[in-house]
């Protein structure tokens, strides 16, 4: 399943040059994770107060063409990897012409509030059937 999540580019995230900040393609990312897992049925406030903290240990993006300020975007987001331990997303971000803008993948897992490891099988099958349903194919 690919979830497509758009937003428009802020002033503040912009530089010098009227272009995103590298570092804001990663907020995007999140901001489109956090509704995807929304739409899952996966409230990622919820599963907090469920005791199901959502780390990210990995993110990585690659830039292709610059979004400007104001300018509207698709992040698409799908999930690529889920083991019920972890879980990988794979992100573009496509602008209102169709290229692709940015692409990457962020990597998190599942621990308590003490940062002990968890796996959702076993603690939570609900939420990992909804995740494992949500692969994409």
């Amino acid at each position: 399943m690919v979830y497509r999540y758009r937003r428009r580019a802020n002033y503040y995230e912009t530089d010098m040059m009227g272009i995103v900040h590298h570092s804001n393609y990663i907020r995007f990312f999140e901001e489109a994770r956090i509704a995807f897992m929304r739409h899952l049925g996966c409230d990622v406030m919820q599963m907090e107060r469920e005791g199901i903290i959502i780390p990210n240990v990995d993110a990585y993006a690659r830039y292709y063409v610059p979004v400007r300020f104001d300018e509207e975007v698709d992040v698409e987001v799908c999930l690529r990897q889920f083991t019920g331990a972890r879980m990988e997303f794979a992100y573009r971000i496509i602008n209102a012409e169709g290229a692709l803008a940015a692409e990457g993948h962020t990597t998190h897992c599942f621990v308590r509030s003490n940062f002990k490891p968890i796996s959702l099988r076993r603690t939570y099958p609900e939420y990992c059937r909804r995740l494992s349903e949500a692969l994409c194919s």
